[in-house]
């Protein structure tokens, strides 16, 4: 079975940083994308920041310039730093991994998984 770990969230100031990371365990042969999400309340979940196998990125637009993700393929994690916070990136933050090839009884399967979420409040 696969499953996401997300560390790193938590209370900071304006303008304060925080780093989130994410770890995929299990049987994994490859991730095809890993990213993060956010929700905050009252709010779909919206994507933040993914990257692919070959390092490729892609930010939403309000944290363009802010936000950084990097990806170790050999660890399979996935990190977001995360600068100069606003009160508007409160939410709870989610790690994604899609196109997961994993291996079970024998045979090989793929599929998207998620972390459980952590959350993040940034206090004016």
């Amino acid at each position: 079975q696969v499953q996401l770990v997300e560390s790193g969230g938590g209370l900071v100031q304006v303008g304060g940083s925080l780093r989130l990371s994410c770890a995929a365990s299990g049987s994994i042969f490859s991730i095809n994308t890993m990213g993060w999400y956010r929700q905050a309340p009252g709010q779909q979940r919206e994507l933040v920041a993914n990257i692919n196998s070959g390092g490729s990125t892609n930010y939403a637009d309000s944290v363009k310039g802010r936000f950084t993700i990097s990806r170790d393929n050999s660890k399979n994690t996935v990190d977001l730093q995360m600068n100069s916070l606003k009160p508007e990136d409160t939410a709870v933050y989610s790690c994604g991994a899609d196109g997961v090839t994993y291996s079970r009884g024998g045979l090989r399967y793929t599929g998207h998984y998620w972390g459980q979420g952590t959350q993040v409040t940034v206090s004016s």
